[in-house]
């Protein structure tokens, strides 16, 4: 078999072991169903989060839409 058609390996984004990266497996990217859970349980609990603005609460959507009904009798 050539170096060409060897099955792409990428590292389990939990533990870092290789792995095939086939249609076939069923917890691709990750190794295992252990480091997929483990990984789920991570953005459940809220040590994995995606960076952004943080959200806004009932106050704070309460207050803008009563500084936009304002500023429309305004006109």
């Amino acid at each position: 078999m050539s170096q060409s058609h060897r099955p792409l390996e990428v590292a389990c984004p939990q533990c870092y072991k290789k792995v095939e990266w086939r249609e076939d497996h069923p917890y691709r990217p990750f190794c295992s169903k252990r480091c997929r859970l483990i990984d789920l349980g991570a953005w459940a609990d809220g040590t994995h989060r995606i960076a952004g603005e943080p959200a806004m609460d009932e106050t704070d959507i309460d207050e803008m839409v009563m500084r936009a009904e304002r500023g429309l009798q305004d006109e």
